[in-house]
C-alpha cells in the first residue's frame, strides 16, 4: 500500500515560517514526482509546488513563487516544503501527492495523495 504522511503544520503568525514534510512508502520514491497542494473549505484543490523524481527541476504557483521551496531527499523517501513570509491567505491544509514519471504533471495525473497537514496563519 502506498502511503504519504505529511508532517510539520501548525499555528503561525503572519511573516512566520513553517517546514513540512512528506514520507512516502509502498513505492519507488525516485521514479516519482512529488506535489504539494492546499485545500481551503469552499475552494477547489490548488497546485502550490512541484519537483521532478530527481530533483532538478522545481516549478511554483504564482501565488507562492519566491516564499516557498520544494526539496526532496530521495534516500530517505521525503519531499519537503519551506514557507517562509506566511500569509492569512496561506491558512489551508496542505497536501502531499505523487505521480509517476519524471516530468511536471497536471493535478488530475497524481495517482497517490496524503491525508494533509494543517497550516493556521493568524493576522
Amino acid at each position: 500500500q502506498v502511503q504519504l504522511v505529511e508532517s510539520g503544520g501548525g499555528l503561525v503568525q503572519a511573516g512566520g515560517s513553517l517546514r513540512f514534510s512528506c514520507a512516502a512508502s509502498g513505492l519507488t520514491f525516485n521514479s516519482y514526482t512529488m506535489g504539494w497542494f492546499r485545500q481551503t473549505p469552499g475552494r477547489e484543490r490548488e497546485f502550490v509546488a512541484t519537483i521532478t523524481w530527481r530533483g532538478y527541476t522545481t516549478y511554483y504557483a504564482e501565488s507562492v513563487k519566491g516564499r516557498f521551496t520544494i526539496s526532496r531527499n530521495n534516500a530517505k523517501n521525503t519531499v519537503y516544503l519551506q514557507i517562509n513570509s506566511l500569509k492569512p491567505e496561506d491558512t489551508a491544509v496542505y497536501l502531499c501527492a505523487a505521480v509517476r514519471g519524471g516530468i511536471i504533471a497536471g493535478i488530475h495525473n497524481y495517482s497517490y495523495w496524503g491525508q494533509g497537514t494543517q497550516v493556521t496563519v493568524s493576522s
